[in-house]
This record gives structure tokens, sequence and C-alpha cells, in this order.
């Protein structure tokens, strides 16, 4: 139980009915979850309204109501809170019922279109290698030290993030890295944590079906820099010109990485191969088993964080050439039969056309790049053509399939892509609706030194299709196809 003016704690309020010296056992902004002596926030969602639920919080008992608009008809014995903007009280709210749990440790966020997985994942091995109990929040899994629980969502809700920081906090965690994604951002998810720092990796075409312009997007990303204190870090990537626009004003220390200008933290690529990278890091030699000049970037992000962070140069060296590759992060295996198969996550055109040029610079263009890729369901339909059109420009041989079509018709989606091959390409083209079969193709189509790359799930473990998941794992896929193939 807590008291309700301690939960309401540097939340803007803009009218109070009945008193705020309630006692509360819960917060809760789905009126499903909401029981006897609960708080109900009623949040304005891109598809549900949370005000519609307030008569059904009442009746499942909450003693009191946070909103933007106090209903007119009001019950006895309710505390009605109004404020100007309830996604960003929850987060106060969650904050404080938690304990403020991100000032007890060091907490680092990490934002863009590509690399934010990659960057908060490997940073979390760094950290645990390096002997610290550590923290991640990332679209693949939630880790608080030593135990994993089940990610939903880039940037969970700000309860269920505040929730498991203050897990983290019971477990000794000294550090956390946590990806926050435009749309945790717009939906003040972040509000009321405590930034020991902030990494911007580059910003591309992504997110357009919710962000309606290219420049929205980049705003909102560039608020999370904006709200950084002057005790934090704000490290971005030089080489981006949005890098620039992040830092403008931040009261945050500024620090820039590149590999292509001048920085704070620089890197080379002195050698580039299937089995790693050679980088040359602000002076120092050091070798990765993480592939391509993404990857270099990302390499470059880790290293600055981890001495921004405090630890010993010659430290993060040696922690960096342990680093193993995130699960659907340029993951491949090497069959019997000498095919090279490739699963990525890559899912938007700056991705894919980094992935498909990182290959193309270490293939020997002796053997085929066959690609399979497609796009999600009821997310941004521009981007369609263009991963069409980097597709079939950068591989020899490609075949276009579901990814997760949701609540649209596979048939439909594939269309749109289509749209974006040059008549030069069509020839290397073809369409297959399933995404097993589409896989088996590949590898069918596949001789010795062939290199197959699955784009677009990457370590994601399921298809969703009108409403339903079904598992499906691109990686395990491969693997039994072409082991099939070998017999």
């Amino acid at each position: 139980m807590m008291a309700l003016k301690d939960i309401l704690y540097k939340v803007s309020l803009n009218a109070v009915v009945g008193s705020t010296s309630i006692d509360v056992s819960n917060i809760d902004f789905d009126s499903r979850n909401i029981s006897a002596g609960d708080v109900f926030v009623a949040i304005r969602g891109s598809v549900v309204d949370g005000h519609k639920y307030i008569d059904v919080a009442v009746e499942n008992g909450a003693t009191a109501v946070v909103c933007e608009v106090i209903p007119e008809e009001k019950v006895a014995g309710v505390t009605y809170v109004e404020v100007e903007d309830s996604s960003k009280a929850l987060a106060f709210m969650a904050s404080n019922f938690y304990g403020v749990p991100s000032e007890n440790l060091k907490l680092v966020g990490v934002t863009g279109t590509n690399g934010k997985t990659t960057i908060a994942s490997l940073l979390f091995q760094l950290f645990k290698n390096a002997g610290f109990k550590v923290g991640l929040l990332s679209t693949v899994k939630i880790m608080v030290d030593n135990t994993e629980f089940k990610a939903t969502h880039t940037t969970p809700d700000s309860l269920t993030i505040n929730k498991y920081l203050q897990k983290m906090n019971d477990a000794g965690v000294e550090f956390c890295f946590m990806e926050v994604s435009s749309h945790g951002i717009h939906q003040n998810r972040t509000e009321g944590l405590r930034f020991e720092g902030g990494i911007f990796t580059n910003l591309s075409h992504d997110h357009l079906d919710y962000h309606s312009t290219f420049a929205e997007y980049r705003d909102v990303k560039k608020r999370f820099f904006d709200g950084l204190p002057k005790t934090a870090f704000a490290l971005v990537n030089a080489d981006d010109k949005n890098g620039a626009i992040m830092l403008q004003n931040t009261k945050a220390k500024k620090q820039t990485y590149a590999l292509k200008s001048y920085a704070d933290y620089n890197a080379q690529i002195l050698e580039n191969r299937f089995s790693g990278l050679l980088l040359k890091v602000n002076g120092s030699d050091v070798w990765t088993r993480l592939i391509g000049d993404f990857n270099a970037y990302n390499v470059l992000a880790i290293y600055a964080t981890a001495e921004l962070l405090g630890l010993e140069k010659v430290e993060i060296l040696r922690l960096v050439s342990d680093l193993e590759s995130v699960s659907g992060r340029f993951q491949y295996l090497i069959s019997d039969e000498k095919i090279t198969a490739i699963v990525d996550y890559a899912h938007t055109p700056d991705a894919l056309k980094n992935v498909l040029e990182t290959i193309n610079s270490i293939r020997t263009k002796n053997e085929e790049l066959i690609t399979v890729v497609g796009c999600g369901g009821d997310r941004d339909k521009t981007k369609r053509p263009k991963m069409g059109h980097i597709a079939t420009a950068l591989s020899t041989k490609v075949i276009f399939t579901s990814d997760n079509p949701r609540s649209e018709e596979p048939e439909a989606i594939l269309n749109d892509i289509e749209k974006g091959v040059e008549p030069q390409n069509f020839k290397k083209a073809l369409t297959i609706s399933d995404r097993k079969q589409a896989i088996k193709a590949a590898c069918q189509m596949a001789q010795p030194n062939d290199i197959i790359l699955i784009a677009g799930k990457g370590h994601e473990d399921y298809q969703e299709i009108k409403g339903e998941r079904f598992h499906f794992d691109d990686f395990e896929t491969v693997q039994e196809l072409l082991k099939q193939l070998q017999k």
C-alpha cells in the first residue's frame, strides 16, 4: 500500500476531486486488471481511449482515477485526478510506486532505426563478462542479471519498465542497457527515468506508419536526448547527419563516434571476413567475431559506452574480442555442402542494403547470393517497393515471401514489394508466399559455396497471420532444410 499523494509526486495536476491521502494497492491502465483499492490511469491510446473504461474500473474497485477529463458523473468515495497527459503521469507514478528504481543503477538507453538490439545486448554481454551484475530491456528478452523474462515490445510500458528495474535493484544490478524506440518515447514510456547515458545509432526509413513524416520520427528520437540530465552522456553516430541534430539541445556531455568523419571515437576496418572484423579503434587493433560495416559502428558504440561508464581501455579491447553475435543478427551457419546461410533481422530498406552490401564486400562473386525476404503486414507500406528494389539490385537471385502478414493478405504485400523491381532485374525474382517453401526453394537452388540470406524476422520464432501466432524460426528452418538436402 502507498499513499496516492506519494505516487503522484512530480505529476502535474490540473484538478483533484476527493482526497489524495488515501492508500492505494496497485496502479494499472487496463480496467480489466483493476481490483479493490487500485488506481486506474485512463490513457488515450492509438487504438483505445481508456476514458471509456473509467466506469468499468470503478465497478472493479478502483478507489482513484487519473485522467485527462474528469467524468461528469462521479462515484462517491472515489478520488478523481485530472492531469494534462495521462501517459506522462503514468510514467512518473510507476517510477514512484516502484521506489524510483532507475536512480539506483546506471541506466543507458539506445535509440535509432538499426542497431539498438545488437548494441544493448552486446553491452549486457560485455559488462557481464567484466564481472558486473547487469540488466537488459530489449526486443529479444529482458534480463535481470542471470534471470530471463520474455519481451513483448521494444520499449515496454512504463509500469513494466519500472517493475523490472525494481527487480534489478533487488538483485543488486549495477548497469542496465535498454532499447528506446520512437513509439516508447512518443508514448512517454521513458518519462521519469534517470538515464546515465543515451546512444544514437542512425536514422532511416521505418515506422512511418506510426510517425506521419520522417521529420516527426527524427524529432521524437531527439526528445530522448533533450531530456537527458547534465550528469549523463549523449553518444551519437557522427557519420549520420541526424547525429548532430540529436545533440542540439541536450544538457548531457556530448560524445561522437564515426568510421568516416572526425569524432571522439574513431575506427577503421582493416579486415572484413565471414569469420569477423579486424578494427583499429582509437589507435588500437581489436578482432571481433561480428561481421560487416554496420557491426563496426556497433562495436565502436559499445567500446565508447564502456569507456564512458568507467571501464579501462585495455580491458574493453579484451572484452570486445570475446563478444558473440546476437540471435538473429547476421547469424550464420555453413552446411556440409559448403552453403552459407545467414539469418538477419533486416526489415527496413537501409538494414537490408547494409547486410547485402556486407555480404557482397566479402564474397568473391563466383558464388550466387540468394535472398529470401518479405515485409510485415499492417506496417509502413511505402518501404515495400524499396525492399524489392534493393533485394533484386544487390542479389543474384531473390525469393519474395511472407513475413508477418498480420491482418493483410500476403499476396497484396508481395505485389507491393514486386513494384520496386526494375525491368532488368525481373528474371532474378520469384515469389513463393509460404515462407518455409521459399526457404526450401533457396536451399534447393544453392550450390556449394553459394550464400543464402533470409532477411526480415531474425530472432522472431513466430509468424503472425490473421491475429494468430504460429511457431516459425528462420534459423531452425534453414538448418533443418539444409540437413535434409545433404541426405
